[in-house]
């Protein structure tokens, strides 16, 4: 029996990341992750999955993003029993967001049950932590042994602490290379991308498959917006995601007050998500690339810039709204969708002297996206909300590979796969990379549907 695939997620979409792997009567399932964005797509996290999950028999883990692990609990839930494999970063993250993300979905299903809409919490935070006690912490580099005979190994992706490329053998000699998500060059924290050669199957993300991130100087940019802030007693609100964004952020603000290039303007990051994460990001030197070393080698800490808060407490989260600048407020969520942020932006968006700094991807139907796209109002909350706010955006802090990146890393390759699946990303920037792929590698490349399935021969 040739081996399998079918794409139930992250197919012309973003988010949903669910790739399932058949091969000799067994199934791997790579990344479960949550539809984010529009009501139709967020309606299918409460399909049923396509599969029976007790008859998946071992899930892979690329890394720790809700798009990537945000359905865990559903599957566990509905009857998965099998181990969920992942770097130890990535559990680690998955301790901490997973919980989190479990209080939402109460939260949320209490405030719909107010309004007179009956659906339930996808899950709740208890299945979130009897989710983790199926995980199975892996290393870079070693080669594990799957269900069906074949065999796992991860390399260093780059995109956030923990992530992964997941390289798949079978027992027939070939593999496929699950890129999840592909990192950036020459960003702080953690090391860059694995280069990599050959395999005869391959998925490749495509979120940023149709742009080049703008060069710009992320510091430059970042001095100018605390310093104006500081002359203009400005609010500056920062709808970080908690993991990745929000640490490379508080890296580059300790750079700056380093060479005395902003004003020591108050932060606080409102998210306790944030926090916990960046308590990680501080402890997993096996993560971190060179510079972070040396930086910790020398006694400096990178991720605690001077005058910065860690807000864990909600009343003093709801005591910041009544406050006047100069300071910025880094919380989640980073779309906007939810979380601390969402209260920041309805008590500020409509005063002029707001800022509002994105740093990174906004899905299509999120709020962060219709603020981005200029919208005159927003509603939030069963309220219109006039945009009064500067909108800012930090092009350089995505931790997505654009179109040169992706070529940069698809370019090693000494051989075409016999196959390559560009998923996750919207129809425009995966027909992008598609004909910049045929153009540049002469490859013939797949855009899967949503359900489709691949024969791997």
């Amino acid at each position: 029996m040739q081996p399998r695939i079918t794409f139930h997620g992250a197919a012309e979409t973003v988010t949903g990341s669910r790739h399932l792997i058949e091969h000799n009567g067994k199934r791997i399932l790579v990344d479960c992750g949550l539809f984010q964005g529009s009501s139709e797509l967020s309606a299918r996290n409460y399909q049923p999955f396509p599969v029976e999950p007790n008859s998946i028999d071992a899930l892979v883990l690329t890394h720790g993003h809700t798009d990537h692990i945000g359905y865990l609990p559903c599957l566990v839930k509905s009857g998965y029993t099998g181990p969920i494999y992942a770097t130890g970063a990535t559990i680690g993250i998955c301790k901490i967001s997973l919980p989190d993300s479990g209080r939402i979905q109460e939260e949320d299903a209490r405030h719909r049950a107010k309004r007179g809409d009956e659906r339930p919490a996808l899950y709740t935070e208890q299945d979130a932590y009897a989710t983790m006690k199926a995980m199975k912490r892996l290393t870079y580099d070693d080669i594990h042994p799957l269900p069906g005979g074949m065999k796992l190994r991860y390399l260093p992706a780059g995109h956030i602490l923990g992530s992964a490329f997941a390289e798949i053998y079978f027992d027939n000699g070939e593999r496929i290379m699950m890129s999840g998500d592909l990192g950036r060059y020459n960003t702080p924290i953690i090391k860059d991308p694995t280069p990599y050669e050959f395999s005869e199957y391959l998925t490749i993300e495509s979120t940023y498959g149709d742009r080049l991130h703008k060069v710009e100087d992320t510091t430059v940019r970042l001095a100018k917006i605390l310093s104006d802030a500081y002359r203009d007693g400005s609010v500056v609100l920062v709808p970080s995601f908690a993991i990745g964004r929000t640490q490379e952020l508080l890296y580059f603000i300790h750079q700056l007050q380093d060479s005395g290039e902003c004003p020591r303007v108050p932060i606080y990051i409102d998210s306790p998500m944030a926090i916990s994460t960046t308590d990680l990001y501080r402890t997993a030197y096996e993560e971190h690339d060179e510079d972070m070393l040396r930086e910790h080698n020398i006694g400096h800490a990178p991720l605690e810039p001077e005058n910065v808060t860690f807000v864990r407490d909600r009343e003093l989260s709801k005591e910041l709204n009544s406050r006047s600048g100069p300071m910025m407020i880094i919380a989640g969520s980073g779309m906007c969708n939810g979380g601390r942020i969402v209260h920041h932006l309805m008590h500020r968006l409509d005063d002029p002297t707001t800022v509002v700094l994105f740093t990174g991807y906004q899905a299509q139907g999120t709020l962060g996206r219709r603020i981005l796209e200029g919208a005159p109002e927003v509603r939030m909350m069963g309220r219109e909300i006039a945009v009064q706010a500067r909108v800012e955006k930090l092009n350089a802090l995505s931790a997505h590979a654009d179109q040169g990146e992706m070529m940069r890393w698809l370019g090693g390759f000494r051989q075409s796969p016999k196959q390559t699946f560009i998923v996750h990303g919207e129809p425009p920037a995966q027909a992008a990379l598609q004909a910049k792929i045929k153009e540049v590698l002469g490859w013939e490349t797949t855009i899967p549907k949503w359900g489709e399935s691949f024969e791997l021969s």
